[in-house]
């Protein structure tokens, strides 16, 4: 089951991630952004650098005989930070995302493959195949950087760039305290979020352990 989730997360991964890049770029450029900006653009969203790297935790572990092709992607610590990151990805899309827009056709699907089919698979990949014990509280620390790291990036770019990924970055719009507000709110789950993953990998282990004995 956990290669077969694996397989099937890695295929709809990529398949998602080609597809939002085909149609928005040429989308981004109709708007007036050069080729270089619509590319940036694309890979300014959380969502994007999240399913690649879930895509490239996928691809590090293919090898039959266990051999990773891509360490720094292969660890427990990056396969629990990326479940977690990812099920921050279907968290925020649903709950406040998926009220503010209404896209069609083919952003439509690729929403849906993104937002909730990838996270579903990789989280369900995790727990079956990707947690084994391993974590330790302290890669909380680690987990953060990314999160962090993205707002950051987000925010330094918005007054040269002249836009925001996510509306609830705004300050222009919202006001810089209620982006603070949303974003310690964010990085709160996201904490939550960590410290379950921690309980789950670790619960993971001792049930694995107890059906050997």
């Amino acid at each position: 089951m956990g290669r077969f989730l694996q397989i099937a997360g890695l295929v709809i991964g990529l398949a998602g991630l080609v597809l939002q890049f085909c149609i928005s770029i040429p989308a981004s450029m109709e708007a007036g952004r050069s080729l270089l900006g619509s590319i940036i653009f694309v890979f300014s969203f959380f969502t994007i650098l999240t399913n690649i790297g879930a895509v490239l935790v996928y691809t590090s572990l293919l090898s039959p005989t266990f051999y990773a092709w891509l360490p720094a992607f292969a660890g427990a610590r990056m396969r629990t930070g990326v479940a977690v990151s990812i099920a921050l990805v279907f968290i925020i899309y649903a709950t406040v995302l998926a009220q503010l827009w209404q896209p069609q056709g083919l952003f439509l699907l690729c929403d849906v493959l993104l937002h909730y089919v990838t996270p579903v698979l990789f989280v369900l990949w995790w727990l079956i195949s990707g947690a084994d014990g391993r974590t330790r509280w302290s890669d909380i620390s680690w987990w953060v950087i990314y999160p962090i790291a993205y707002l950051v990036y987000a925010l330094m770019r918005a007054p040269f760039a002249g836009e925001v990924p996510y509306p609830f970055l705004d300050i222009a719009k919202k006001g810089a305290t209620s982006v603070l507000i949303s974003a310690a709110a964010i990085t709160g789950l996201f904490l939550v979020l960590c410290v379950v993953a921690v309980l789950a990998d670790h619960a993971v282990a001792r049930t694995r352990a107890s059906s050997v004995r």
